[in-house]
């Protein structure tokens, strides 16, 4: 596994792909994105107010576009100042932390430099305290068996404060029982078909932690192929009948992470996702059914890019 999170790779790497992107072109996305930025220092969903899981989107979404101006970081880091971190759940947690560094690498902006001596072990027990009797992990204490999106949500965790995962063998073959006979893999234990975004998921954890051979590759490509959108992209599933940006984001990640062979057109996608999901205001839909763009799709119509961009270089 190496010593920098994910996250941090993954946003590196879609920052690099997204370097050519015309100038015009980035700032109508920048100024989308902070249109959703709430007094409070926050970002929004397409109504409501400010959350830590849009404002991560957001953020993660500016520092692909290059950067943060100095008076959007300092508002906010006042907005993660107002939550206190032992009391989150395993989705906000995460989040929080993947902003705050996002802070520390952009502005300088340190929100753990007064973390207690504790905190390490104050994380351990928030994330262990959803672990399942599976191996896996549970959205909640009330979980009775293990997600594979919040296993992967606490392994992303884990690595963002430096601390090693807990019983990682056990999560590896939590993971390895998730996998269905479609070759892809289900979000909890009852499911017999697989989704491309569980799939992404599980496979990002046994990626991280090198248990992933030549028989799941294979399943892999037989799995994608099934979940292939006449529009290019990915399905969520093989009963969906249109292509998505999550979807698609995450199944051509996963083919490029495990080196799984071109499996997609990438001109047919550039033109689905350029002609039918880009705003040419800024922002992204999810997909054609799709009525407006939001912070969320941004972020994953950027992400496709960068890919795009990536699979052509």
């Amino acid at each position: 596994m190496s010593d920098v999170p994910y996250l941090i790779r993954l946003g590196n790497r879609l920052a690099d792909q997204l370097q050519s992107l015309d100038e015009s072109r980035r700032e109508r996305h920048r100024n989308f994105l902070l249109g959703f930025q709430m007094p409070d220092g926050g970002f929004r969903g397409r109504d409501g107010d400010s959350d830590l899981y849009y404002t991560s989107f957001a953020v993660r979404g500016l520092m692909m576009l290059g950067g943060m101006e100095s008076q959007t970081a300092e508002q906010i880091s006042k907005f993660l100042k107002e939550h206190e971190t032992s009391q989150l759940n395993v989705i906000d947690l995460m989040n929080w932390l993947a902003t705050a560094l996002a802070l520390q690498v952009s502005s300088g902006i340190d929100l753990l430099a007064e973390a207690s001596a504790s905190f390490p072990q104050q994380i351990i027990e928030q994330l262990e305290s959803v672990r399942t009797e599976d191996g896996g992990y549970a959205k909640s204490t009330e979980g009775a068996s293990g997600s594979t999106y919040h296993s992967l949500l606490v392994m992303l965790t884990y690595q963002l404060v430096g601390i090693p995962q807990q019983r990682p063998n056990a999560l590896v073959q939590f993971i390895y029982d998730r996998q269905r006979d479609d070759g892809g893999f289900v979000e909890i234990a009852p499911m017999r078909r697989s989704g491309t975004n569980p799939t992404a998921a599980a496979c990002a954890i046994l990626q991280e932690f090198g248990a992933v051979d030549d028989e799941i590759r294979d399943d892999l490509r037989v799995f994608l192929k099934e979940v292939k959108s006449d529009e290019g992209g990915y399905q969520a599933n093989s009963r969906v009948p249109f292509a998505d940006s999550l979807s698609t984001f995450t199944g051509i990640l996963t083919s490029q992470d495990l080196n799984l062979g071109r499996l997609v057109d990438a001109q047919k996608i550039h033109h689905w996702l350029t002609t039918q999901l880009e705003f040419p205001t800024g922002g992204f839909r999810a997909a054609t059914w799709d009525e407006a763009a939001d912070v969320e799709y941004t972020f994953y119509g950027l992400g496709l890019l960068a890919l795009l961009n990536e699979m052509n270089s």
